[in-house]
């Protein structure tokens, strides 16, 4: 699609996203902001994402919000429409990504992943077709990743949540068909986050950058694609694995190193973003509805 016609498509909408503070979802709020959106960012980190958002524009709005939940939800999306009116476009990026061998997971970590990528991504979809089927329209976005449609060995937990994310959105898209929303399932590989931080990534695919991610996402609203693989060349694989069986698909990862490589980590490499996703940031002392202004 032509640039024009992407910023036609976008300018004036009014978008909320999750998890905007850094990666994929800074850079797909900066990228629909240099079309014309009118754009709303949250996060768990109120301070980091006030800067993201200063960074952004002048205009954009930050909100620290709690995905898990459900009255910081509302709280995010109605600040949302208090400052540029009806809400257009749901973002739901955020979620953590703890990798290594299961056992050494804490139980207490894999709920938590659970409540932040599965549970968050269905609040704030409750929280946001209400309006937009009231209306008419509407698209709700769900960041998932290629780890939800294979196993990765290390990332148990993470592509459990991921797997869950591209059943809900599916279904939501299927069980609101005749509403005028829309639904779209983000399916990224490895992308240059710290949640890849200490891993060699894949062989023959390269990491992706976030900014590539966030252009496909800002694609696939312009053309209400009901998914979008990233890279391209994935969506392939990823629907011909059941024909392949179990044995070519497990070879196939293994000629990508992709059984080890959530099992072979730099540890050291993810020790701040490990110890970030185990201790959430404790919430204000006084916070308001308004968020955090930028």
């Amino acid at each position: 699609m032509k640039e024009s016609q992407l910023t036609r498509r976008i300018e004036g909408r009014v978008v909320a996203i999750t998890g905007a503070a850094r990666g994929i979802g800074l850079a797909t709020a900066k990228a629909l902001y240099r079309r014309g959106a009118k754009v709303v960012i949250g996060d768990i980190d109120g301070d980091v994402v006030a800067r993201a958002a200063a960074e952004i524009g002048p205009d954009v709005e930050s909100v620290r919000v709690d995905i898990t939940d459900e009255q910081s939800f509302v709280a995010f999306l109605a600040k949302a429409e208090e400052c540029f009116g009806p809400l257009d476009i749901l973002i739901n990026n955020a979620g953590i990504m703890p990798i290594g061998p299961f056992l050494e997971e804490s139980t207490s970590l894999s709920k938590r992943v659970l409540d932040i990528n599965v549970a968050g991504p269905m609040i704030g979809m409750r929280a946001a077709l209400p309006g937009m089927v009231s209306r008419g329209r509407g698209h709700i976005v769900n960041v998932s990743s290629m780890a939800g449609t294979a196993p990765i060995p290390g990332g148990l937990s993470y592509g459990a949540s991921k797997a869950a994310v591209i059943s809900m959105t599916e279904t939501a898209r299927v069980e609101f068909a005749k509403s005028g929303v829309s639904f779209t399932c983000v399916l990224p590989s490895f992308t240059n986050t710290e949640l890849v931080a200490g891993t060699a990534g894949t062989k023959f695919v390269r990491n992706l950058e976030p900014e590539e991610v966030a252009e496909g996402i800002v694609g696939a609203i312009a053309a209400r694609k009901p998914d979008v693989y990233l890279p391209g060349i994935l969506g392939p694989v990823a629907r011909l694995q059941p024909v392949f069986g179990r044995k070519i698909r497990d070879f196939m990862n293994h000629m990508l190193d992709a059984d080890k490589t959530f099992l072979t980590v730099d540890k050291s490499a993810r020790s701040g973003y490990d110890a970030r996703i185990n201790s959430a940031p404790k919430a204000p002392k006084s916070t308001s509805a308004r968020g955090v202004r930028s």
